[in-house]
């Protein structure tokens, strides 16, 4: 049976998705319910916008390949782009016999076989919470995958860029990210970390899809404070 991917867009010059300048494709389809998630319209599987196997993902990436020539690649994201493991597992063994560097854009919640990691070269993972219970009320599932996906990451050694969404009253706080500075320091591998300012831009989005904004009224983060908040990590 043929793999197809369900695929929402396409960014054919994204620049903050991973090294260099990147074809950036987001997948359909996300189990996480983020309160923070600004792409709803991707959470649903089945409403993807295109279907597209493999090879023909990648002759149209081929296309771009002039802008990232040697110093970027290609980015899978989402929604979560471990729903279409297959997918993905194929899209980038094709894209390493074409000497396209490949990233994976994720939250870690999924399965993700040795054969997908072995086809890619850096791991873009969202660190949405760390503490259980909070992760759960955050973006309602628990966390075991996220841990799961992350042990399997060090054991195959990928290479990691760690990102969190920093939210006003929530963790825009040093003991916030001295604990994300706490996990980081377990891992191996790991080539940077980033703090992400929480910005309120899909409040109208999601009045418009008729779906509740858990976030309602919060403001954007400041982002001379989340920047300042990146000392904690040194």
């Amino acid at each position: 049976m043929m793999i197809k991917g369900n695929i929402n867009s396409f960014e054919s010059m994204g620049l903050v998705d991973g090294p260099g300048v990147r074809f950036v494709v987001f997948l359909q389809g996300c189990p996480l319910r983020c309160a923070y998630c600004h792409n709803p319209e991707m959470w649903n599987a089945g409403e993807e916008k295109i279907t597209l196997t493999p090879r023909e993902l990648v002759d149209k990436i081929k296309r771009y390949r002039i802008y990232f020539k040697n110093h970027g690649g290609v980015t899978m994201s989402g929604g979560e782009p471990l729903m279409q493991e297959k997918f993905v597992t194929e899209v980038f063994r094709l894209c390493k016999k074409e000497g396209i560097h490949t990233c994976l854009d994720t939250s870690g919640y999924g399965e993700a076989s040795d054969e997908l990691l072995k086809y890619t070269d850096l791991v873009l993972l969202d660190v949405k919470e760390l503490d259980p219970e909070k992760y759960e009320g955050l973006v309602a599932q628990k966390i075991d995958k996220f841990y799961k996906f992350v042990e399997k990451c060090q054991k195959k050694r990928k290479k990691l860029w760690i990102r969190q969404v920093i939210l006003p009253n929530y963790n825009d706080n040093k003991e916030s990210v001295l604990k994300l500075k706490a996990f980081v320091d377990t891992l191996k591998y790991v080539e940077k970390v980033e703090l992400l300012p929480y910005h309120n831009m899909a409040e109208k989005k999601y009045a418009s899809l008729g779906i509740k904004y858990r976030l309602a009224g919060l403001p954007s983060m400041d982002e001379k404070k989340c920047k300042s908040l990146e000392k904690y990590l040194r």
